[in-house]
């Protein structure tokens, strides 16, 4: 009797700490925020961008690159596989362009995550690092981009231990980068479950290049978006469950000193940085929940953040965009060139807004 007793007991207090935990998750997730209309004046769909465009990065000459069809645990899988666009935002017919891939590249398991451009100042060849995830696994590819073809050649592709669960990177080199890892465990449950009800904040981001490889910043609850300031000296990570943005300084040895962060109030997702003002572009998940949780019947929302002056004493967060679900769903980044603002998301469509 006392047995069942004792067993009775521990099974209550685990059963109360689960739902304390759960509890807690849903506030990380912001479960309880209602979704609101905020939208931009002529905001309309890309074309062919149906299964996503989870990130987008723009050269300075317009040129923007768009990763799209990627498959990730618990989300609407793309009728797609996965694939890369350029966007000439110079041409008024905002048409992107499927770019052609090397037949020597698996691309039947390509899976494409975060991306970022990298422009070799001595012969201006633009190089495009991409996360991929085929078979569920972490790598990076590189691959050198030919404008006047359309095509990606691949360069090489890149798998350390330490880099385990990359969600997205910053090209600081020809083969060297900052990357998240937006999970501590490699197992699908403790990613999925385990890791987020207990509210661990044990997430990280490395630096990788040939000769070195280590961990840099952690300490977050799920380090997602990864960018860097025009002068370089400093890097921004997104912390998409602490609702914050991390300002970091690149020393010498490519260490990172963290600064301060910035509450921005929602599930912020990848990082834009517009190379003129150095404003930050973000997109956010509202109501994280509602994507954890998907329901065609009641679907997450969008949100584009802008933060100004982040460097100064009072950086200026303010909402540029939202959305309930009914015309964009579950935004993941926020890109901004001539008076446009691109929108894009996990596995719906793209939009192009006018800021005025």
């Amino acid at each position: 009797m006392g047995k069942l007793v004792c067993t009775s007991l521990v099974v209550a207090a685990i059963a109360a700490l689960l739902g304390e935990r759960i509890v807690n998750l849903r506030k990380r997730a912001l479960a309880s925020r209602e979704l609101l209309q905020n939208h931009l004046p002529n905001c309309v769909a890309l074309k062919n961008l149906d299964s996503g465009s989870e990130d987008i990065t723009i050269l300075g000459d317009g040129l923007a690159f768009i990763s799209t069809g990627l498959r990730f645990p618990g989300l609407p899988v793309p009728e797609a596989t996965g694939k890369i666009f350029s966007l000439d935002l110079q041409d008024s017919r905002m048409k992107p362009v499927e770019l052609r891939m090397p037949r020597n590249f698996d691309l039947d398991s390509f899976n494409p995550h975060g991306i970022s451009a990298y422009t070799d100042p001595t012969d201006d060849t633009i190089y495009l690092f991409v996360v991929n995830h085929p078979q569920h696994k972490s790598q990076v590819e590189i691959f050198q981009f030919f404008e006047d073809n359309h095509l990606l050649v691949h360069v090489k592709t890149i798998k350390h231990e330490l880099l385990h669960s990359v969600n997205d990177i910053v090209a600081v080199g020809m083969d060297s980068f900052y990357a998240t890892n937006d999970h501590y465990f490699s197992h699908e449950l403790m990613k999925g479950f385990v890791e987020p009800v207990l509210g661990l904040s044990w997430t990280n981001v490395v630096y990788y290049s040939p000769t070195d490889v280590k961990v840099v910043s952690d300490g977050y609850y799920l380090a997602n978006g990864i960018n860097i300031s025009p002068d370089k000296r400093h890097i921004y990570v997104a912390d998409l469950l602490g609702h914050n943005v991390h300002v970091l300084e690149r020393k010498e040895d490519n260490s990172l000193v963290s600064l301060k962060s910035v509450a921005v109030g929602s599930l912020c997702d990848n990082i834009e940085v517009d190379p003129e003002t150095g404003d930050l572009w973000l997109g956010c998940h509202p109501n994280g929940w509602k994507l954890y949780v998907f329901d065609p019947n009641d679907p997450p929302g969008s949100e584009v953040i802008r933060v100004q002056k982040i460097h100064s004493d009072q950086p200026v967060v303010t909402q540029v965009y939202e959305d309930d679900g009914s015309v964009l769903m579950g935004s993941s980044v926020a890109a901004v060139y001539g008076g446009k603002l691109l929108i894009g998301t996990v596995f719906h469509k793209a939009l192009v807004c006018d800021l005025e």
